[in-house]
C-alpha cells in the first residue's frame, strides 16, 4: 500500500459522519459506507493507539484493491449498525459473525479474520462466589443463567457466536443487562463495579482495553472461555443485501485471495497476553483452510 493511499485512508478514518438518523442512499452507486464499531483491539477509536487496531490496517488495503468505490466511514454502536444493514443502503460492516439472522439481511464475504471467542469476565474479589459456574478454566454460562441472584452484562443486538446466543435466546429477561450505548461495555464494567451485575460478556482483549479506560485495573479481573465454545471465531465483512451490497461482496471476496492476511492477524496477537498468543499463532495456518460459513 502506497504512503499516499495510508494516509488518505487514515484522515477519512478520523471524519465521523455525526447525522444520527442519516440514511445512505442506495442512489449513490459509488460510495460504500463502511460501519465500524468501537471494538479494541479490533478497531481503536480514541486514545494513544487510534487507528492502530487490525480492522484498522486491514481498511486501507480494501480500499485500495477497490478503487471502483469512494470510501466513507460511520461511526455506529451495535444497534445503529443492524437498522442501516436492514435499510436499502449500500452500507458494509467489516466485523460481523455469521448467524442465521443476520444471513437474512445481510450478504457476508468469505472469512476475513479470526478472534479469540467472547468469554465471561468476573471480578477476582467475587471467584469464591463464581466458583460453582467455573470448571477446569471455563465457565459455565448455562448454570450462571439458571441460578437465582445472578445477572449477565451483555451488549444489545451484538452476536457473540452460537453457543453463547443460544444460551442468551433462552435466558429470562431479568437475568440479563442489555446495554444499547455507544460505550456500552464501559457502562457494563461500571454495573458490574457497583454490585449491579456479577458477570459480563465480551472479548478479553476488548474487556481489558475498556476497563483501562474506565481506571479498572484489569490485574482486578478474570476472564474464562465458555464451556462448550469454540476457541476462535471466524469474522465476515458483511453488506446490505442489496444489488450494489451483493456485488461490493463478490469483489470483495475476490480482493480477500489477494491481501496478506496473516499480517492483520500477526497485529491482532500483538495484543493477546503471552499465552493466549503463542496458542493463537500456532493455530494461525488452520484459519485460512476452507470451513463453513460459521
Amino acid at each position: 500500500m502506497t504512503r499516499r493511499v495510508q494516509r488518505w485512508f487514515i484522515c477519512l478514518c478520523h471524519v465521523t459522519l455525526m447525522v444520527g438518523g442519516w440514511p445512505v442512499s442506495a442512489n449513490a452507486q459509488d460510495t460504500l459506507v463502511w460501519l465500524l464499531r468501537d471494538l479494541p483491539p479490533v478497531t481503536i477509536f480514541e486514545g494513544p493507539r487510534k487507528g492502530q487496531g487490525a480492522l484498522d490496517q486491514l481498511l486501507p488495503m480494501l480500499a485500495e484493491r477497490l478503487p471502483e468505490y469512494r470510501h466513507q466511514i460511520l461511526h455506529v454502536n451495535r444497534a445503529r449498525g443492524t437498522q442501516m444493514l436492514r435499510e436499502p443502503s449500500f452500507t458494509c460492516d467489516p466485523s460481523l459473525l455469521w448467524t442465521p439472522e443476520r444471513a437474512k439481511y445481510v450478504v457476508f464475504s468469505t472469512q476475513a479474520f479470526v478472534t479469540v471467542s467472547n468469554g465471561v469476565m468476573i471480578r477476582r474479589s467475587q471467584q469464591e462466589a463464581m466458583a460453582p459456574f467455573i470448571n477446569d478454566g471455563q465457565f459455565d454460562l448455562q448454570a450462571f443463567l439458571d441460578a437465582p441472584n445472578t445477572r449477565l452484562g451483555a451488549t444489545a443486538e451484538r452476536s457473540y457466536g452460537a453457543v453463547i446466543d443460544e444460551r442468551l435466546k433462552h435466558a429470562t429477561a431479568h437475568k440479563l443487562a442489555l446495554h444499547y450505548g455507544n460505550d456500552a461495555l464501559g457502562s457494563l464494567l461500571q454495573m458490574q463495579r457497583l454490585g449491579r451485575l456479577e458477570a459480563v460478556l465480551g472479548y478479553w482483549t476488548e474487556i481489558r482495553y475498556h476497563a483501562m479506560q474506565q481506571g479498572i485495573d484489569p490485574q482486578e479481573l478474570m476472564f474464562f472461555p465458555i464451556k462448550g465454545a469454540a476457541p476462535y471465531q471466524r469474522t465476515h465483512i458483511g453488506c446490505s443485501n442489496t444489488a450494489l451490497g451483493r456485488e461490493a461482496i463478490e469483489r470483495i471476496n475476490q480482493v480477500l485471495r489477494d491481501i496478506p492476511l496473516e499480517q492483520v492477524q500477526q497485529s491482532y496477537a500483538s495484543w493477546l497476553d503471552p499465552v493466549t498468543r503463542e496458542h493463537y499463532l500456532r493455530d494461525n495456518p488452520s484459519f485460512f483452510q476452507d470451513s463453513p460459513m460459521p
